[in-house]
């Protein structure tokens, strides 16, 4: 079961090395979860298809809002699978879902240390979109604020194209680095009574230990997160119970002597 915030620290695990063939069979074990326990992933996610909408809703619908938060809103995904994460780990241990257990859980995590990693997360987005709105006015200039927010055509002249690239570049390079830091952090946070700041250092060495792997499974996570957010967020409904129940398991995988 998870830590208890009175427990003393738990040791600390070590990390493992992980294949394509693991991070497979982390999918398939997703999915697996997801068919047995349907409706805590799709409460789960609709939880977070809506603060998605809200998102848009608050940047009054404008273009480069909406850009912003398009690129960035993928970095908040992992804080948003706690719940999917205990609902893994009951499946795995055969204990009985229900939903006072599942949500006191996830209630009970504001007395741990979930919260301060989510509000590195939560900061980090922040920054992120500050950031995107520099990159925009950097290269579009204040004269072309106007019709960017009711036209997309300025994004297809050269200068709205190199842009619209150094956001996919930069934007992509912010989301690799929280992923190495939220990848085994979060689930370990949930499990263990580890520091928030141990358990983010633990999971960026196992990253940089499993590089290439993990290159390919954050692209797969940023197709599929992107992929779910085109239809108004809603493929998420899907997408983001599958990832958060495939995290859980890759993060049996990644670490040793965690169970």
């Amino acid at each position: 079961m998870p830590a208890d915030e009175s427990a003393p620290p738990s040791v600390l695990p070590q990390t493992a090395t992980v294949t394509l063939r693991d991070l497979a069979a982390s999918l398939r074990a997703g999915w697996h979860d997801f068919r047995r326990a349907p409706a805590y992933g799709l409460f789960f996610s609709f939880v977070y298809a809506v603060a998605g909408l809200f998102l848009v809703r608050l940047g009054a619908g404008t273009a480069t809002w909406t850009l912003a938060v398009s690129l960035g809103f993928p970095l908040v995904a992992p804080f948003a699978a706690v719940g999917l994460y205990e609902t893994s780990r009951r499946l795995e241990k055969g204990e009985p879902l229900n939903w006072a257990g599942i949500l006191g859980v996830v209630i009970r995590e504001k007395d741990r240390q979930l919260p301060w990693a989510g509000a590195v997360i939560v900061i980090y987005f922040l920054f992120w979109t500050f950031l995107a709105h520099m990159i925009f006015a950097l290269f579009m200039g204040p004269g072309a604020m106007t019709n960017a927010t009711t036209s997309f055509d300025i994004y297809l002249t050269p200068i709205g194209l190199a842009m619209i690239a150094t956001e996919l570049l930069v934007g992509g390079i912010f989301a690799f680095v929280l992923f190495a830091l939220t990848v085994v952090s979060l689930p370990l946070l949930l499990e263990k009574e580890v520091d928030f700041v141990t358990a983010m250092l633990l999971s960026m060495a196992f990253v940089r230990k499993n590089l290439p792997a993990m290159l390919v499974w954050s692209f797969f996570v940023a197709v599929l997160l992107f992929a779910g957010m085109l239809p108004y967020f809603l493929g998420l409904l899907v997408v983001l119970p599958v990832l958060g129940h495939a995290t859980w398991h890759l993060y049996r995988r990644a670490l040793k002597d965690t169970a």
